[in-house]
């Protein structure tokens, strides 16, 4: 290798190899060999024009259609005009001043050239200033051509200061060193792969002779990346299983049976594989390494002011307590045996065909019927996105309650039926059904219903009208009737009386049906989540409902705990530790309960071992914040927790990492959001695992909402198990996704300020987002760089019109914000958001929007996260190009978030052609994150995944594309694996040590899988 390792200044001269080495990254030969062309030209063959990326160095092989002179500034400068043709598209090239007279004497038409320069767009047409370039027909003086005689000639990467053809000419000094090429894969793999040896490959990509030379030189060199890679990868697996772990088994009669059994809802099957996965992976003595993919949520609940229905009547959810008798939706009786607050939420209403209501959240799990799809569980989210059937009626219906007899409110009357009569012939303001009979059994309530029915109601059809004076007794009358299985519809007359439109099923009937006509957003109130001690798991409000979770990651950390040790959870900031400390607290109930008190109960009556010790007697365990803003004594007292064993579990930040942080015995690492950390700062809590002061490994579980395409989950985390919860709700409601192109037609963006004006005259908001501020202090950097730019030359240049070609800064919010104030927007609530505001500021602003006092909101992507205004449908992203795609569909979340669809506008002024609307096209043809995510990397590439994001060093992948190659990837980890396992050392591989050795040091493969 050390042919290969010369530098190349040696061979190439000092100024081309520092080129080389500050713009593209090349200082060896052995980098130059695998800087592989990116594509090839054949001699005579045209490049289409029109597939050019912008804003990107090109290299073309094209010919001249015509050229001329141009003069401006009064005849005083002059600029040569090449346009160039494929035969079908036009780019256009302009030289100025001086710098026109060789290629006005060169570039003539039907001459053909290649030629390397940046795609611009002006007057709405692709071009190249001042671009370099090679003649390639008889007149040609440069030898390069003649290199590339019958030949297919190779385009390689290249930047501003160096041609291809250029960087040819570099790869001709080299290319003989790659007979020294060390090969890395066994001779039995290539054998039985057909894969050429590496340095005909090299040849070959460089100088193929014809197109099934580049074939096999890249099937080869694709296999050597993956290859090489993957067999880092396994021994990395292979390492990992050696190294010393506590098995984690599962403990009969734990915590984590006792919060099962709290559990309101049965797991689901995705949830409960997932478990199986984890657990069995803990119970082994050697470290988990398991990838988390999908959304990890907390509770689904009601407001404390929903009722609930007890064998004495409806009780508020807040006054909900253990041992609380519920009705259950067979009628049945059964106990709470697990109350859940969830703090404060946002809150829906569902509003039935009868005008009836019920609240609850998002995650709320919904009985539910229609024709077509039969019965199904639904939580709000789900019906709020498919709550229409095509025809626009509703098509969910919810059962009505199995009656139940009730026992509450007293002795009642012995004849309750002239109760009701009288009721509806003399009644006041106040009147109501006595508590006695409305919380009575079936047959005493349909008496009182009987009565009030007979003298006052009237036939109409097949429904009884009850008209009463005032609302008290209307409703009374509704919730009897819906009681007794039946649908109430309250309407007011015009002069104020109440009429019930009563409807009762039949003697031996089912209940009447009634539809959910809409779901309203209510605003943020206090929930909490009851579980009963039924196999249904449900209870009856004015509907069937069970409520949900997703605790997958907390149940691992209770089955740690269960076993002895403590489990950890890194958060990447204080307020997501400070959530997910809440979220757990709450979950847990009484089983985190802080257990001071009962502590020092224990120590008075001089009990054995305390309550809450890992192992001890009593179930539960103590549940610790750490975070860098503690206050020293509350830090003193979650430090002795950890170091003694008292916590079971902690969450916290980068505070966990710190020197002073010691664990009892730490047993389980959750890593949240885990692209948010650093390899080392992970690695750090990590090595903080000891059991019996004995260094033992921590078992991990990295846990991402990012979707994570298999291939890149491969690549970049290929040492990690990956399981994926793939059976959480679908979403908000439908989000619509359309691109503005204003350059092709800019009638759209006035159609789009329409757009938002019908929304908000609708009663809804809209956002506008910018890619900047646009302040003062935003626009110092731009001008300080144009004015070095100015100093530096550029005298042609300067005052001719292609200054306008330059690209325009993106718009700015308090620009955009002035616009649309002034002009589409005027008359409407508008207001700016942006992160240099004060914090009171862009509070103010929030709130006011969130509250509806603002119509539009014009914001930077401070909005991307922890924003959530519902009655927001609409978002307008301006320059929509300059953002990327995982951004797009993030901010694309903030509208849809109601029971009304979303609308998302992506305005850019990029060309059709262009890769950045293909890109804007893709987001707005999907809202899948799966799919977006696999876009996102095909736009980012794999060096912004796997290299300085690994350890600082440049990605190793020159040839494999992780989307692309997903079948080579696979057969490579399979044939690595199996090379590991027969010999870990590589000693029978001495080629294969040392490309490792060359390739990842000993830091770099022991991170690579990291992100």
């Amino acid at each position: 290798m050390a042919a290969l390792d010369e530098p190349l200044k040696n061979i190439l001269g000092g100024t081309t190899a520092k080129v080389l080495s500050e713009h593209l990254g090349l200082r060896t030969a052995g980098d130059l060999l695998h800087h592989y062309p990116r594509r090839y030209a054949e001699r005579g063959e045209l490049t289409r024009l029109a597939d050019l990326p912008l804003d990107e160095h090109v290299t073309v092989v094209a010919q001249v259609a015509d050229a001329r002179v141009l003069k401006f500034n009064g005849g005083r400068g002059q600029r040569l005009e090449v346009t160039l043709t494929d035969g079908s598209g036009r780019l256009q090239l302009v030289f100025f001043g001086k710098g026109i007279h060789k290629p006005h004497k060169e570039l003539l038409p039907g001459r053909r050239a290649m030629f390397a320069g940046k795609v611009s767009v002006f007057n709405r047409k692709l071009q190249l200033a001042h671009p370099e370039y090679q003649l390639l027909d008889g007149d040609a003086d440069s030898g390069a051509v003649d290199a590339f005689a019958n030949q297919l000639m190779p385009i390689y990467p290249a930047c501003q200061q160096m041609a291809s053809w250029k960087i040819a000419k570099a790869v001709d000094a080299v290319l003989p060193r790659a007979q020294d090429a060390v090969d890395p894969l066994p001779q039995a793999l290539r054998q039985g792969r057909a894969l050429v040896e590496l340095p005909e490959a090299l040849l070959k990509i460089h100088r193929p002779g014809s197109k099934a030379d580049v074939a096999d030189a890249r099937a080869r060199l694709k296999w050597d990346e993956a290859f090489v890679m993957q067999v880092a990868l396994a021994r990395r697996r292979r390492a990992d299983t050696q190294l010393p772990a506590v098995a984690r088994t599962v403990t009969k009669g734990g915590i984590l049976d006792a919060f099962d059994a709290k559990l309101p809802f049965t797991l689901t099957d995705g949830q409960q594989k997932v478990s199986r996965e984890i657990f069995d992976d803990l119970a082994t003595a050697h470290p988990m390494h398991r990838l988390l993919q999908g959304e990890v949520g907390s509770g689904k609940a009601q407001p404390l002011d929903a009722l609930v229905l007890t064998p004495c009547g409806f009780v508020p959810m807040g006054e909900m307590a253990v041992g609380t008798e519920v009705v259950v939706p067979s009628g049945e009786r059964a106990v709470v045996d697990g109350v859940f607050p969830q703090g404060e939420r946002e809150v829906w209403r569902l509003v039935l065909s009868d005008g009836s209501a019920v609240e609850c959240d998002d995650e709320h799990l919904w009985i539910v019927g229609s024709r077509a799809a039969g019965e199904r569980v639904l939580t709000t989210r789900e019906l709020r996105a498919d709550l229409l059937a095509a025809d626009g009626r509703p098509q969910w219906s919810i059962a009505a309650a199995t009656p139940v007899d009730l026992d509450g409110g007293g002795e009642r009357p012995l004849d309750p039926y002239r109760v009701g009569r009288r009721l509806a012939e003399d009644h006041g303001p106040q009147d109501r059904v006595p508590d006695a009979c409305r919380n009575a059994p079936v047959k005493d309530r349909l008496a009182v219903l009987r009565g009030l029915l007979d003298a006052g109601g009237r036939p109409a059809g097949d429904r009884v009208v009850f008209r009463a004076g005032h609302r008290p007794l209307a409703d009374d009358v509704a919730w009897l009737v819906r009681s007794l299985g039946g649908t109430a519809h309250l309407r007011t007359a015009q002069d104020g009386a109440h009429h019930v439109h009563v409807a009762l099923p039949e003697e031996d009937g089912s209940g009447l049906r009634r539809t959910v006509q809409a779901i309203e957003h209510v605003g943020r109130k206090q929930v909490q989540c009851i579980s009963v001690a039924h196999p249904d798991h449900a209870y009856v409000t004015d509907h069937f409902t069970v409520t949900h979770n997703t605790m997958v990651a907390l149940r691992a950390m209770l089955g740690v705990v269960d076993s002895g040790g403590q489990a950890a959870m890194l958060a990447p900031t204080e307020v997501l530790a400070q959530q997910h400390h809440r979220s757990i607290t709450e979950m847990m109930g009484e089983l985190a309960e802080n257990w001071g008190l009962r502590e020092a109960q224990s120590a008075e009556g001089g009990g054995g071992r305390r309550a809450g010790m890992l192992g001890g007697a009593e179930q539960g365990t103590k549940v610790v914040l750490l975070t860098g803003s503690m206050g020293a004594a509350a830090r003193r007292q979650a430090l002795l927790d950890l170091v003694t064993g008292e916590a079971g579990i902690v969450v916290g930040t980068h505070a966990l990492i710190e020197d002073v942080v010691q664990f009892h015995d730490l047993g389980l690492v959750v890593v949240d959001e885990q692209h948010r950390f650093g390899v080392e700062q992970r690695d750090a809590l990590r090595g903080k695992g000891h059991s019996q002061h004995e260094k033992q490994t921590p078992h991990l579980l990295v846990m991402t909402a990012t979707p994570i395409p298999r291939t890149v989950a491969m690549t970049v985390f290929g040492d990690l198990e990956t399981s994926v919860l793939d059976q959480l709700p679908a979403g908000r409601s439908p989000i619509a996704s359309h691109v503005v192109p204003v350059q092709d037609k800019p009638h759209f963006l006035a159609r789009a300020w329409e757009r938002v004006r019908e929304e908000v005259a609708a009663g809804h908001q809209a956002y506008v987002v910018c890619p900047r501020i646009g302040d003062d202090e935003d626009e110092a950097p731009k001008g300080a760089k144009k004015g070095a730019a100015a100093a530096k030359g550029a005298a042609a240049q300067e005052g001719s019109p292609e200054d306008a070609a330059e690209k325009r800064p993106p718009l700015a919010v308090l620009d955009i914000a002035d616009q649309l104030t002034k002009g589409p927007l005027a008359g409407l609530r508008v207001a700016v958001l942006h992160g240099r505001m004060a914090p009171d500021d862009k509070d103010a602003v929030m709130r006011s929007f969130a509250a509806g006092a603002l119509d539009v909101l014009v914001a930077t992507t401070v909005i991307e996260v922890g924003v959530n205004v519902p009655n927001a449908t609409t978002m307008v992203i301006m320059d929509a190009d300059r953002f990327g795609v995982s951004q797009l569909h993030q901010l694309r979340g903030r509208v849809g978030r109601g029971s009304a669809p979303g609308l998302c506008l992506l305005v850019s002024e990029m060309p059709e052609a262009s890769p950045a609307r293909a890109r804007l096209a893709a987001v707005a043809g999907t809202l899948d994150g799966f799919e977006l995510s696999r876009i996102d990397l095909e736009q980012r590439r794999e060096g912004d995944v796997l290299g300085q994001a690994q350890s600082g060093v440049r990605s190793s992948l020159r040839m494999l594309a992780v989307i692309d190659d997903e079948e080579v990837i696979a057969a490579a980890r399979e044939e690595a694996t199996a090379l590991v396992t027969e010999d870990p050392e590589l000693t029978g591989y001495p080629e294969l040590r040392t490309v490792l050795a060359a390739l990842l040091d000993e830091e770099r493969e022991q991170y690579l899988d990291k992100g």
